[in-house]
């Protein structure tokens, strides 16, 4: 294959096992010019997970903290100065910052390497180009990020990658009022891409080792991929990973738009694969929709009578555990699910009319009760 514009290595990793992990991640880092590419002696580097919630990392739903440590051991020989961090889809306070630090594995490793946990909770506003962001002072406050997603599925995108991973730079529930105001698909992906290219972290280091499908991005299946994917293209890395698992990465706004903003690129003529064969690595039985997103979502063209024609979240009785948390998630006011005629023992329903299509609810209801309901699939 012809030298590309970018490059992605693809690492066989097949377990957690620390050892192998570091290996992995080292021959990943070393493919792409090694650790002293992508950060000085003394520089400020934050690594930035992906923590969904406060849940173990058996779950797969969270960024492993074995790829945590290994990627902190590397960086900290090379002489950075790290800090950690992410917010939580809930994270308001500095309390559940901890607890998602705690939960996670990550505290454990952190004060074992002395790396201190960034403020996720505080921040400030900035202006890009495009969009006005409140990032939390962790991101600001630092020389660098280096990234460290998780391979997921994710209902509202597809998939939650490279580029997504640093809308946790936004502290907590301000994250909902991004929902609210970007209801379709297409201009939450371009607002995704821009605080991303903003940030915009050195490396990427995705972990698919055990990777999560179906019901993602918190109460999906995990899935043996057995793979670290890293780079310095998040479009690049993103497309990869949709060749992965047999998706068309022209159906991910996230590295189709991304491309056409600039921010990388996902054609296969213009991306080196190093490492291990891609084919190696091909799952077509994994658990994701391969159809098109949909660009319209919620109240207008698509509500009420229309409203079949669009995919839409929906209660499974037997999960619902009647907590309350999809009503209390729901960026919207009033929120567009609800307790019928106040009745809490009774799940939940949806005013479909109201609903914006934006799939909190799923990502974040913790009993795994909440899915989606595609009517193309």
């Amino acid at each position: 294959m012809a030298k590309g514009i970018s490059e992605v290595a693809i690492i066989r990793c097949e377990s957690y096992d620390f050892v192998e992990v570091k290996a992995a991640v080292r021959r990943g880092i070393n493919l792409l010019g090694g650790a002293s590419e992508f950060v000085s002696i003394g520089e400020k580097i934050l690594l930035k997970p992906n923590w969904i919630m406060a849940v173990s990392p058996d779950r797969c739903a969270t960024t492993h903290p074995a790829v945590f440590k290994a990627v902190s051991e590397i960086f900290l020989e090379a002489g950075a100065d790290l800090s950690y961090g992410d917010s939580p889809g809930r994270g308001t306070s500095e309390d559940e910052s901890l607890e998602a630090s705690r939960a996670t594995g990550f505290l454990e490793v952190a004060n074992d390497l002395g790396i201190p946990l960034a403020d996720f909770i505080n921040g400030r506003t900035v202006q890009t180009g495009q969009q006005e962001f409140f990032i939390a002072n962790g991101a600001l406050d630092c020389d660098g990020i280096v990234s460290l997603p998780k391979l997921k599925t994710q209902g509202f995108l597809k998939l939650t990658g490279a580029v997504k991973n640093q809308f946790g730079c936004i502290p907590g529930r301000r994250k909902g009022a991004y929902h609210q105001q970007l209801e379709k698909p297409a201009d939450f992906a371009r607002m995704l891409i821009d605080l991303d290219m903003f940030l915009r972290p050195r490396l990427y280091v995705m972990d698919g080792i055990m990777a999560m499908e179906g019901n993602g991005p918190m109460n999906g299946d995990p899935k043996a991929m057995n793979v670290l994917l890293l780079s310095a293209d998040p479009v690049a890395l993103d497309a990869t990973v949709c060749r992965l698992v047999d998706v068309n990465p022209e159906y991910s706004y996230t590295v189709s738009l991304g491309m056409q903003a600039g921010h990388g690129t996902y054609l296969e003529s213009e991306i080196t694969l190093l490492g291990d064969p891609l084919d190696n690595f091909i799952s077509y039985d994994f658990n994701i929709n391969r159809n098109p997103i949909s660009n319209v979502r919620g109240a207008g063209v698509f509500s009420r009578d229309n409203d079949a024609g669009v995919p839409k979240p929906y209660i499974v009785e037997e999960n619902c555990q009647r907590c309350g948390d999809c009503i209390d998630i729901c960026p919207l006011s009033p929120s567009a699910v609800d307790w019928l005629d106040n009745d809490v023992t009774e799940p939940p329903t949806y005013d479909y009319s109201r609903c914006i299509r934006c799939f909190c609810c799923q990502e974040l209801c913790p009993h795994g009760a909440i899915f989606i309901q595609d009517p193309l699939s």
